[in-house]
Parts: C-alpha cells; structure tokens; sequence
C-alpha cells in the first residue's frame, strides 16, 4: 500500500469530505471516523490509510502527519495541509485541494482522451489496410491473371502501385502505432521525461505542457498564499509543482527578480511568465490587494486554455488521420478498378 497513492479524484473527494466536516466543526478524529463508517467494503487502499490514520490522531498527531503516515496521499497535498495547520486556515486549504485535484483529474481525462481516440484510429487503419493487402488486392490480381495471363505482361501493371501504396501506409502507420506504445510505456513506467522531451518538439504539444505548467503554479501559489507564507516562500515551494522545465527556468528568473526586491506580480509580468493580459491581470491585483483572488481566476483560466489546447490536438489529429484512411482506401481502389473499366470499355 506505501509504494501507492490515491488518483486524483480520491483526494479530491477526502479533501472535500474533510473540508465540509471541518466546517461543520467536527474534530479531526471524529471526522476520520465517519469517513470510515462511510466505507461500504474494507480492504481497499482508502479504507487501510484511514485506519492508518485514525490511529495516528488517537495517539494526539496532527492531520498532516496522519495523513504522510497513511502514505496514500501525494507529497502536494501533504504540504498543504500542513501548511493549513499551521496558519489556522486548515478547512479553506482542504476546499482549495478539493478544486486543484478535481481540475487535476479533469485534465488527464482530456488528455486521455486526446490519446485514445488517435491510437482507436490507428488500429483501424491497420486493420483496413491489412485486409486489402491480404484479402481485396490478391482476389483482383488473380481475376487480372486470369484475365490476361500476367499483370507484368498487360497493360494493366500499374495494380501493382496499388500494393506499394498500401504496404507503404501500412508501414507508416505500423511505426506511428509503435511511437504511441512506447510513449505511453515511458509515460507510465516512470520515465516521462523522455517522452516529454519527444513531445516538446511539437509546437502544440509544448504549448499544452506549458500550459498545465503554469495552471499547477498558480494553484499551487495560491494555495500557499492563502496559507500565510511569503511571497517569495510560496514561489520556491510552488517552483517544484510545475512539472515543466521551460515554466521553471521562467519561474527561476523571477526568483532572482524577487531578491531584487520586486513582487511576484512584477517579476512575473517582466519576465513574462503568462500572457500579457494575464500579467497585467496579476498587476493590478496585487496592487489592488486581491492578489490571492487574481491567481485563483488565472488558475481556472489556465485550467481552461489546456482544456481547449487538447481539443484543437484532437481537431488536428482526427480530420488528419480520417483522411488518410479514406486517400488509402480510395486511392487502392480506384488503381485496381481502372483496369477493370479498361476490360469494358475495350469489350464494348
């Protein structure tokens, strides 16, 4: 159970759980309680680490330290927490995770999406391609055969580019079906970074790394804000959540801006970390003293412009794909039937 954590939707639903109990004004042991009582089947990953943790708050442990002692939850939330204990704003830093790891989930569901729907693609494009090399080419080749002794020795020899195109494609599409595979291998063995690093090389898809780059610091930011740290405390202990090294070499820059003595929202719009309208977004909140408000609407901003970047990939990658399979097809056939209509014109 220690090697695993909760996907996103599960701790986003505890955090939420925990959230409303808190406001309620239920104490932390009696809370890990209910959510026990509300489990329907024992065994699970859940179950064990609230059990976990119920015997860490009896023993007098905090949440946070509960909740790292369970080692179900991702290292994140677990400074959240302990960031919301320790300013007292415990209950307002659970409502904040419950929308970052809901947002979470959302995203990787559009990205999952994205992946899916090209590999179902693929697939069906090797299978057609592989019936008309196996099944449609050679049944025509031997009624040509048949017809006039060779297709090498007729006039009708050029069937056999009907057979390069097709193997052609097939092999194409062959090398782009092993490319996802092994992508979504290293993405889940732990190895992202080299598949990451292949991905950056497009355009679109760099821009969607960036994107999620900077939706997880600002929610990140915000949340540490709203927890009582520094500025300057809350941008280095966001800096690792990025995920994103082009985000973080920017991010860097303002550091070093910041020791300058300038705020986040300034080395933010000098370095150009956002957009321009989203820095001077930032600006003006901060001179304005809405500064938490701002990241919190830039995060769903944010969360919003990934969302839309995964569907114009998708926009891209489906028109491109249908049409190769029906330029294939369509181009196969019409090399095996024009001898055929040769056959009849010449009959007539």
């Amino acid at each position: 159970m220690r090697g695993k954590k909760l996907d996103d939707l599960g701790v986003s639903a505890f955090c939420e759980s925990m959230a409303m109990m808190v406001q309620s004004g239920i104490q932390t042991d009696e809370a890990i309680a209910l959510l026990q009582s509300d489990r329907t089947h024992s065994g699970g990953m859940l179950e064990q680490g609230l059990a976990r943790m119920k015997e860490q708050v009896d023993q007098g442990c905090g949440l946070a330290e509960a909740m790292k002692a369970s080692g179900i939850f991702p290292d994140y939330a677990l400074q959240m927490v302990e960031a919301g204990e320790s300013s007292g704003r415990l209950e307002d830093i659970l409502f904040r995770l419950a929308r970052y790891y809901a947002d979470q989930k959302t995203i990787s569901e559009k990205l999952r999406s994205a992946v899916t729907y090209p590999a179902a693609m693929l697939v069906l494009i090797i299978a057609v391609l592989a019936v008309m090399l196996v099944m449609v080419l050679p049944a025509f080749t031997e009624v040509y055969n048949n017809l006039t002794g060779s297709l090498a020795a007729s006039g009708y020899s050029y069937v056999r580019w009907a057979y390069g195109f097709c193997w052609f494609a097939l092999a194409l599409m062959l090398v782009l079906a092993l490319g996802l595979v092994t992508g979504l291998l290293l993405w889940n063995s732990g190895k992202r970074e080299k598949a990451i690093a292949v991905l950056r090389k497009n355009r679109l898809c760099a821009s969607i790394l960036e994107s999620m780059g900077m939706f997880r610091f600002t929610s990140a930011l915000a949340t540490f804000l709203s927890s009582g740290d520094m500025q300057d405390e809350a941008v280095l202990k966001s800096l690792p959540m990025t995920d994103c090294a082009p985000v973080e070499e920017k991010l860097k820059r303002c550091v070093l801006r910041m020791e300058e003595g300038h705020s986040i929202a300034q080395a933010a719009y000098d370095e150009e970390l956002f957009e321009p309208v989203y820095g001077r977004m930032l600006l003006a909140g901060e001179r304005s003293g809405n500064l938490e408000h701002v990241l919190e609407r830039l995060t769903g901003l944010l969360e919003e412009n990934c969302g839309n970047q995964v569907e114009r990939l998708v926009g891209i990658v489906d028109p491109l794909l249908s049409g190769v399979l029906m330029f294939t097809v369509g181009l196969s056939l019409l090399s095996v039937m024009l001898p055929l209509i040769g056959m009849m014109n010449a009959i007539a």
